[in-house]
């Protein structure tokens, strides 16, 4: 058995093609050992770091960073055996037993390289032996060859015939008299800058004196639009998927988005009550904790929204849990990993597995199995300033919730307006599966739980 083995790049999750090696985190030379990590790669769904196979020394890598490779193909070649010495030279006799190809025959008539019908090589266009020799195509003006001749004495270059003014962009010389051209080089003027009067387009004498009347007009130089001035960046990885996701989405789902205005003041204030307590001292807590919380209680009032149109079958898949997809911006590009079964977690719980979503998904660590399952997602986009969207759902997705900032509003409470923090909801939904009535009972029962928390909680459990 061979000691070199090549690793090939493996599928990282659900059928990927393709990777791109982002860096490599070992050299030729390299000593390594099982499952060290070896390199990371890009794939449609997250940056990874791939694992050794084996232990060994790195004898060979295939493709530099930057490079994307198709799955199966090799990236690394790793001596498995190093302390057995030198790898071996191979002896005269194996290279004497490699059979050679015969000159004749040795591909199928037709193909390139073998022999054509009539004695020809089939070769590619513009390849195979020159059968021509090459000639220059003569200079204009130049008188064509003469025969060689016994001694023949070497031609003189003819003298470049001067280039002639155009006459006023029209290809032709300016029309103008000796006295007129030479009042426009007194004057200093352009001659192929005037429009002529004269017979036949030419110019005279007082289209030379207008022109040297005439101020000199600067001429702003043009604007310059080309590629020194364009940054083209290639759609790969994780942003080729989400635009193929998305556009697959939004043509085959019909969306229906609803808003929601919401007073949140005494879910702000709730906010500050769970931070002040003990068990949550070392855990960072947001208004998303509270969003997502409300999601998870109205899910299991309207258990419809959480599921899934099925074609192929004819049916509508309901599902009993919540994997609870979190959009976020990565520098590659848009991920929405999810929690596994979030309606079963404590709030605690819920919060922790927040902060390990973002962090990770910051870090563009998220490994694909983290974005496949998702069952219903949350958009923070009023971490951007920005009061609310109309989101496009994941694919197999039936509603997706946009939450928008928080900021204080003037409001009417117990019927006098004050300042109060306000926020504005929007749920994006399939209305294969919602109808308007269930989209905007669960969207009420969001508000409602985030208008105030704690005496829903009380209702509602």
């Amino acid at each position: 058995m061979s000691r070199i083995k090549e690793f090939t790049l493996p599928d990282l999750g659900e059928g990927l093609t393709e990777g791109e090696i982002l860096s490599w985190l070992v050299k030729v030379g390299d000593t390594i050992e099982l499952n060290q990590p070896i390199v990371e790669v890009e794939t449609a769904k997250a940056a990874v770091e791939i694992p050794a196979k084996w232990a060994g020394v790195v004898t060979r890598i295939f493709h530099e960073a930057g490079t994307t490779v198709e799955v199966g193909a090799p990236i690394v070649a790793i001596d498995t055996d190093p302390s057995a010495g030198a790898l071996p030279e191979p002896s005269a006799e194996s290279l004497a037993a490699v059979e050679v190809a015969p000159a004749e025959g040795a591909v199928e008539p037709g193909l390139i390289g073998g022999p054509a019908p009539g004695g020809r090589t089939a070769v590619l266009v513009g390849y195979g032996p020159r059968t021509t020799t090459a000639k220059r195509r003569p200079r204009v003006g130049t008188p064509p060859a003469q025969p060689p001749v016994s001694a023949p004495a070497p031609a003189p270059e003819p003298e470049p015939t001067p280039p002639v003014a155009p006459a006023n962009g029209r290809g032709g010389p300016v029309l103008a008299k000796p006295p007129v051209r030479k009042l426009a080089r007194d004057l200093g003027v352009d001659l192929t800058t005037i429009v002529g009067s004269g017979p036949q387009g030419s110019v005279t004498r007082d289209d030379v004196q207008q022109a040297a009347a005439q101020p000199a007009a600067a001429s702003p130089a043009p604007q310059v639009f080309d590629a020194d001035r364009e940054r083209r960046i290639p759609v790969k990885g994780v942003r080729k998927l989400t635009a193929e996701n998305m556009v697959a989405s939004a043509f085959t789902a019909p969306h229906v988005t609803e808003f929601l205005t919401v007073d949140v003041t005494r879910s702000m204030k709730a906010l500050e009550k769970i931070k002040g307590r003990r068990e949550f001292s070392e855990v960072r807590v947001s208004p998303l904790l509270l969003v997502a919380k409300a999601v998870l209680l109205a899910v299991g009032r309207h258990p419809m929204v959480n599921s899934t149109w099925a074609g192929a079958t004819g049916e509508i898949v309901v599902k009993e849990y919540v994997n609870l997809g979190i959009a976020a911006a990565t520098e590659r590009g848009l991920i929405v990993p999810n929690i596994k079964d979030a309606g079963r977690l404590t709030l605690r719980e819920l919060a922790e597995a927040l902060n390990t979503l973002v962090q990770v998904a910051r870090s563009g660590k998220t490994p694909p199995a983290d974005m496949a399952g998702g069952t219903f997602s949350i958009t923070n986009v009023g971490v951007f300033g920005v009061d609310t969207g109309t989101p496009i759902l994941p694919p197999g997705e039936s509603a997706i919730l946009a939450f928008g900032s928080v900021k204080p509003t003037p409001w009417v409470h117990k019927g006098k307006i004050k300042i109060r923090q306000v926020t504005t909801l929007g749920l994006s939904f399939d209305h294969r599966i919602i109808d308007g009535e269930l989209g905007s009972k669960f969207l009420r029962d969001v508000g409602d739980f985030l208008t105030d928390p704690e005496a829903t909680l009380l209702s509602w459990t």
